[in-house]
Order: C-alpha cells, then structure tokens, then sequence
C-alpha cells in the first residue's frame, strides 16, 4: 500500500499540494488526472522519492517494491537492449553482478562460497534464472525484435527506445508501478497489449495519461488532482465525467427534489456497474462500483474551452480531389499511388505506421509542402483551417499578447474587428482577463494549441485538415474539441492517437503507405478488426 499523509508542495507562491492525504491500495490501477499544470506528474516523483515535499510523507508497505517507467531516453545509451529491462529490477540487477564478481575472484574462499550460496538463492527467489527470457518475451511482444536485443541502446531508433523503457518498468512483477504518459510514441497494436497487461495486473498502478480510451480501458479509479488536493473517486474516466457531470446537472436543478436525484445516480451507478462487468477490468471494476454509494458522486470544478466552428457557407459537391499523389525524402518512400475524392459527409482519419508521412500528408495538402508526382485540387466552395503538428513558426521570435497575436489572423472580409470580438475568440479558449495580455513567447504547449484553435475559429472553414490535434491538451480541452468535430457540419481530415477522438468522429478511414493505401468507409473499430483489412496491411508494409 501507498500511503501519502499531509504532503504539501509548493514553489514560492504556487502551491501545488495542500495537505493531500490518500491511500493506494493493491489491485487497483489508479488514473491521475487533472488540468495541465495542475502537478500530475509532481505528484508521481513525489511518490517515487525523486521530488521531496515541503511537507507530509510518503510510506510504502515495508518490503514492496517499486517501478518508474523512466522518461529519460538517453539514460542507458551505453547499455545493451536486454540489459536496460533487465536493470528495472534494481536489487537483482546488484545480486546478478553481486555474485558474478565472487565467482571471479582468484581466491575464493569458503566464505566467498557461502555468501555466493546466500546469492544465489536470493537470485532464484526473484525469478533471476529465467530473467533473459522473461526480459526478451516483453521486448518481442512490445514489438521490439530480436535482433536489436543485444544492441546498445543508442544504436536503435527513439520509437523504440519508448518501448525498452517501458519494458523495463514492467519487468520482474512491481509490486508498485508508475507510469507517465506510456503510451506516447506507441502503435495500436502495442497499446492494445498494454491495455491488455494492465487490466490483468494484481498489484498497485498509477498512470497519468491523456488517453481517455486507454484510461477507460485499465482504471479502476480515478485520482482528481485540483485546487491543489487529490481525491480519489470509483471507477473509470467515462464513469469520473459522466457521474460529475450528471451531478453538476443536478445541483443546477433547484426544482428537482432529493429523493429524485438520488434515484437518478443510483440508476446512474447500476447502469455503469452493469457495463463494468463487460470490460477487461471486470472483476476489481465491477466489485468497487458495487461499493459505490451516491454520496462518493460530485460534481467537477474543471473548465471546458468553447470550441466552436461556424462555417461562413456550406461546402458543394467538390471538396478535395486528389490523383497519383507520392512523396519521398532523403529517398525514403513517405507514400505513393494515393487517389482519391472527399465527399461533403466525409469525416476522415489518415492512418500511418510512419508519423512523418502524416505530417507530410497534411503538409502538401495545406500548400506548404510540394508532392514528388500527381496533384490535388480543392473545390471552388472551400474554405479550409490547418492544425499543422508543429504550430513553432506562429509563434517563435513573437513577443506579441494574445490580443495583438489573433488580430494578425482575421480575414479581411470580416468588420467590426474591436477589442470585444478578439476576447470573445480567446475568451472561449479560457484566456480571461489580463491573461489575454500575456505574451506568445511564454505561453505553454496546450495554450499555443488554444491560440492555433482561436486562429482556425476565426476562418469560418468547412473542412479541417487536423494532423494530432490533442497534442499538449488537457482532457477537457480535448472532450471539448472531440464534441466539436462531432457537431462540426462540414468536413474533417485527422490523424489522431487519441482512440476515441478517432473512433468517434471518423465516417472513413484512409490509410497511406509507400506502397498505395487504403479506403474504407467504416469506423477506426471496425477498420482495426477487419481481417481483410489486416491481410492487405501486411502486404503494402512488407
């Protein structure tokens, strides 16, 4: 168990904790949520002993042992693939080399011998004689092959170097793991094993992540970090959003009697206690919402951006036709033969092993970029708005405030442009008071993207080109812009690796290789599942 007790931080006026006082407890996987900077990921070092609080402490169960995927990738460039996962396991790591040195000794004594004996059982104890299988079994299901096993790390690529790390976390059992962010830089397919190893992990999991799908997929709880407290609710994200929301709701309606309300969220708390039964988490999930009474149910103080796009006029028949369409680099083969035509119901996902041929995709399309053959040509009605990866140009090298930096950005044709219609633009991207004097060149990750969106806002487009649109945003901001593509009337082409964004928003799934690509109309589900769709897959990435 995991047990934090009065823990207070805070950097000279910023207090980031006050006082929190929770336990975690085994079997449980505990999603950490909150707003960007709210300290999720202080608050995993504080657990671990990497930051020390100002206050309070942090008591471990005597004897359990602790994982942290580490987020330094450069950490083990002089390791070799095998040994990195093996060194996760820090005290059989020490007895292996421990024991090693004794047999090499030119005059090993009889004590020498003993000590070794006491060495090696120890070693037995902790799994050490099948820890090179065990550690090649998780590379080899990670997706890391095993002919890179016996590489130094810094001779294998950054993708994959995310993925060793991860191992190494995972290796020998935890009895406590923590892991930020672990699914960055991972494919479907190894999220999906994640997924599959956290639901039926027994010990204790805090994880801070952005991905609403992979939170749903493995929490049995949710850890609400604001206001500078932590508080611990049943359930997953889905079941923490929609029961706060569905309790705001209710603290709204002062006509609605108690007696009301409480029948409503104890039907709320049966219904997702049923659906609970039906997931990977079945068991632990389902046994604590049974727990669950209607009091542990409040509402949410978070903040949600107005993510609002009104196109100016309604797009025609021609949206974007594309013919033949190839690029290369450095004689890479991004991708080759693409033909197709946008259509004016079309919501699109771009699908890539290789995220640059994604960034290139929206590049070309965006004119910013030039294709090596063939063309596009976008329709005389269309009004397009680009969310490019890297936003760095719009804003490196500008001192300008967030007033002066959107004004650079509206159309000519639109009048009455005056200090009132700027702040409703920021205003909906909660920028609020004096914050919309701050400067761009100070502003963070998720505030550049909020700026971008007001940017795009302004336009009035019908089609969106999206190239990983919840890139640095917190979860509200990115729910609020997920329900905004659903209401959006006009047309949407994204790559994104938020799931859900992609499951729900996506009509049809087109998918770029060097070799050609792929057109379905169907869900991001159901194009993942489709067995024929896997056969072809293989076949244009061989």
């Amino acid at each position: 168990m995991i047990s934090v007790n009065n823990v207070t931080l805070a950097y000279g006026k910023r207090v980031l904790f006050d006082e929190v006082n929770i336990n975690f407890t085994k079997g449980n996987c505990y999603g950490v949520i909150g707003a960007n900077g709210a300290g999720k990921s202080t608050f995993l070092k504080i657990i671990s002993g990497e930051i020390e609080p100002n206050k309070g402490i942090v008591s471990i169960t005597p004897g359990e042992r602790m994982a942290v995927l580490s987020q330094n990738q450069f950490g083990f460039d002089e390791e070799t693939v095998l040994n990195t996962v093996m060194m996760g396991h820090k005290k059989m790591w020490a007895i292996m080399h421990e024991k090693d040195a004794l047999y090499m000794k030119e005059d090993f004594s009889e004590a020498d011998g003993i000590k070794a004996g006491e060495l090696e059982e120890q070693f037995g104890e902790m799994g050490g004689y099948t820890a090179e299988s065990d550690a090649a079994t998780f590379l080899s299901e990670l997706g890391v092959k095993d002919e890179l096993h016996s590489l130094l790390m810094k001779d294998i690529a950054a993708n994959l170097k995310v993925r060793v790390l991860l191992a190494q976390a995972l290796f020998g059992n935890p009895d406590i793991l923590l892991l930020d962010e672990p699914t960055n830089n991972l494919d479907v397919e190894t999220i999906a094993w994640l997924e599959n190893f956290l639901a039926d992990y027994q010990n204790i999991v805090l994880v801070v992540s952005h991905d609403r799908h992979f939170l749903d997929a493995v929490c049995t709880h949710v850890a609400d970090v604001d206001k500078a407290k932590i508080k611990v609710y049943t359930g997953n994200y889905s079941f923490w959003y929609e029961s706060s929301q569905l309790a705001a709701r209710q603290a709204s309606d002062k006509n609605k009697k108690a007696e009301d309300k409480k029948k409503d969220l104890l039907e709320f708390i049966a219904r997702f206690s049923a659906n609970a039964s039906k997931s990977k988490q079945a068991t632990s999930r389902k046994k604590a919402l049974d727990k669950l009474v209607f009091e542990d149910i409040t509402a949410s103080n978070r903040k949600y951006p107005g993510i609002i796009f009104k196109p100016e006029r309604e797009a025609g028949n021609d949206i974007l036709k594309v013919e033949n369409l190839s690029k290369s680099v450095d004689g890479k083969m991004f991708f080759s033969k693409l033909n197709f035509d946008l259509h004016k119901t079309d919501k699109i996902a771009i699908l890539s092993k290789d995220p640059m041929a994604l960034t290139m995709f929206f590049e070309i399309i965006s004119g910013r970029e030039k294709a090596d053959t063939g063309k596009y040509e976008w329709g005389t009605t269309i009004t397009t708005a680009y969310l490019p990866n890297d936003n760095t140009e719009f804003f490196e090298g500008s001192k300008l405030n967030l007033m002066d930096w959107l004004r650079q950005y509206v159309p000519p044709q639109t009048k009455d442009v005056d200090e009132d219609f700027l702040r409703g633009f920021l205003g909906k991207m909660l920028f609020t008071g004096d914050e919309i004097l701050k400067k761009t060149n100070v502003l963070s990750g998720g505030e550049k993207v909020r700026c971008m969106l007001s940017k795009m806002m302004l336009q009035n487009p019908n089609v969106l080109s999206l190239d990983e649109p919840t890139n640095h945003l917190d979860l509200e901001s990115i729910i609020a812009f997920n329900d905004s593509m659903l209401n959006f009337p006009g047309v949407v082409i994204l790559t994104t690796h938020d799931h859900q964004f992609m499951q729900t928003v996506a009509n049809r799934i087109i998918e770029i290789t060097p070799k050609g690509m792929i057109d379905k109309l169907m869900t991001y589900d159901e194009y993942l599942a489709d067995e024929k769709v896997k056969e072809t897959r293989e076949q244009l990435y061989s």
